[in-house]
């Protein structure tokens, strides 16, 4: 089933390794210099929301040089990776597993069991739990009535979706709507758990909902009410928090993530202002639905099938990070212990927005079933996107440059929804349209080979280019479709006669809500152009090389929607 595509305003890909095409999700990250030799070595494969915990703990472990039972040191190497990414990686053909995996909660072992793998079955032990809340920035929270005012799920996807009710309540000082985000479903356990939660909400009900609930139509009107409100789609819960810190609260004034998110990007040092960091910027905080919410458990699950050697090694980690200095460790860095003789302060506490006694409510574990049925809902909720594909072939292409791209281009245009519209513009002395406005469902094979007929030669007329997408877009635009247009290039405009890099090209190519991608194709690119146009039009900048521009556009891909991780 092909994915229905939404226009996500910008992401940042942490899983990018992952997603060009490694079958082995477990890679080193940081291991000061690499393992004594003949070390146990454990490799871990970990939600990123644990990623500041465990980068912490994974140093102090191997720094100890605690040993096996035949005398070797445990070393530990760590791979923050999201659940449904990891499930993808570990049944890819050839796959190598991690001794040890901790996923957001235990359905994920399940998930990549009904998949054929299940050597995660047996031996899982929760080291932390976070709940899922909504991230906002204080100003806009409490201008919503937060503290005392509760907020739930569809509240906040009402207001995202509607304007009007947004400028009523927050008073028109946060801009003209509330951007919205969560992670890719098919990727990110917590962008699972985020239609759940709707579902839930939709239903009112705390125990699991079944199937047969999801399929509801009332049930199916709520997600796609929430979806549609949705300006933006990460594909990690580390990165989405990371980057609403980062970009501020025009670009992102709420994001689901786990309240160990939160506190991470909260970044309030000892003694601001109330409900401001360090540098002037608001203070985000965590908000508990009142509908209620769910609790991510991180199991530690060893790998049955790794050798006993290996498994008494990955047990021996799991030890560690249940001992009392890594649980109290886990507290400083915002997530809830399970060791009850940990002390629980700050930066859990009142000060951070933290309350230890929500969620009042926590809604039942999701089954298998319930996680694929709300994938389905999810595809279908999903808004289509208008896409202006534009691809320098100019003569400083030509090699491996054009081979790379043509090759990115047409996985991103396989990953596309049946329902996207797309149109491919190559540029070189001037722009020239290979396919025009056309259904992919209808035309994809038409793009590939229109992808694949693309040879390096002439200029680089850039900004007509740019000019002839949006003239395109303002034709076709749709209000049931989002607009968007990924822009590569390897170099400076030289020979536009249109248009100019001024505001003019700037408000043709950001009209109609366009979101505009851009990619720099080696460092001869205009990287200032390349960043301030996709600055200006609330999308990303990409620095790409021969070796890494599949990623970017598996990256961007993601962000529309398009088939990732366990996504069918």
């Amino acid at each position: 089933m092909q994915a229905k595509s939404v226009l996500l305003t910008t992401l940042l890909l942490a899983a990018a390794v992952s997603l060009s095409g490694c079958t082995c999700c477990c890679l080193p990250s940081g291991t000061n210099g690499g393992p004594p030799p003949n070390a146990a070595q454990v490799e871990v494969a970990a939600n990123t929301s644990l990623t500041p915990w465990l980068t912490q703990a994974v140093a102090d472990f191997n720094k100890a040089g605690t040993k096996t039972a035949s005398g070797k040191q445990v070393y530990v190497i760590l791979n923050p990776v999201e659940a449904g990414q990891a499930v993808a990686d570990m049944t890819a053909p050839g796959a190598r597993l991690p001794a040890l995996w901790i996923p957001d909660s235990e359905v994920w072992t399940d998930v990549l069991a009904d998949r054929g793998q299940n050597s995660f079955q047996g031996d899982r032990v929760s080291v932390a739990t976070s709940p899922l809340v909504i991230a906002m920035w204080r100003p806009i929270a409490e201008s919503l009535g937060w503290p005392g005012r509760d907020l739930g799920w569809l509240d906040i996807g009402s207001l995202a979706a509607d304007p009007s009710a947004w400028a009523y309540y927050s008073g028109g000082q946060f801009g003209p709507a509330l951007r919205l985000g969560h992670t890719h479903p098919g990727l990110s356990g917590s962008g699972t758990s985020t239609l759940l939660a709707v579902v839930q909400a939709a239903e009112s009900q705390a125990d699991a909902v079944t199937t047969e609930e999801i399929q509801r139509p009332i049930v199916q009107a709520s997600v796609q009410a929430f979806e549609s409100a949705v300006a933006w789609f990460s594909s990690t819960t580390d990165q989405l928090g990371q980057t609403m810190r980062e970009r501020g609260p025009a670009f992102l004034g709420a994001a689901v993530v786990y309240e160990s998110t939160v506190i991470a990007y909260a970044q309030r040092p000892a003694q601001p202002p109330v409900g401001v960091d360090g540098n002037g910027d608001p203070q985000i905080v965590p908000i508990y639905p009142f509908e209620g919410t769910f609790v991510a458990t991180h199991p530690a699950c060893v790998n049955g099938t790794a050798n006993a050697e290996t498994q008494e090694a990955a047990r021996l980690f799991r030890e560690y990070l249940l001992g009392p200095e890594a649980q109290q460790a886990a507290v400083a860095n915002g997530l809830r212990p399970v060791n009850s003789s940990v002390t629980v302060g700050t930066p859990l506490d009142a000060a951070h927005g933290v309350d230890l006694a929500q969620p009042e409510i926590v809604f039942g574990s999701p089954t298998v079933s319930t996680v694929y049925a709300v994938q389905d809902v999810w595809q279908s909720a999903r808004k289509d996107v208008n896409l202006v594909m534009i691809l320098d072939k100019s003569g400083s292409m030509a090699g491996g440059k054009i081979a790379s791209l043509r090759d990115a281009a047409i996985q991103f245009v396989r990953q596309m929804g049946d329902d996207d519209a797309i149109t491919i513009i190559v540029f070189s002395d001037r722009p020239t349209v290979l396919v025009r406005h056309q259904q992919v469902g209808q035309a994809r094979e038409e793009a590939i080979r229109a992808i694949q007929s693309i040879e390096a030669k002439g200029s680089t007329a850039l900004y007509d280019a740019v000019g002839m997408g949006a003239d395109i877009i303002a034709q076709s635009h749709s209000s049931q479709a989002s607009n968007a247009m990924v822009v590569l290039s390897d170099g400076l405009d030289n020979n536009s006669t249109t248009y100019k890099f001024d505001q003019k090209l700037i408000q043709v190519a950001t009209a109609n809500d366009t979101t505009v991608f851009t990619i720099a194709y080696g460092s001869d690119a205009d990287q200032k152009v390349l960043t301030d146009l996709a600055s200006r039009a609330n999308g990303n900048f990409y620095l790409g090389s021969e070796a890494d521009i599949a990623a970017i556009y598996q990256e961007i891909s993601a962000a529309f929607g398009g088939s990732a991780g366990i996504g069918r």
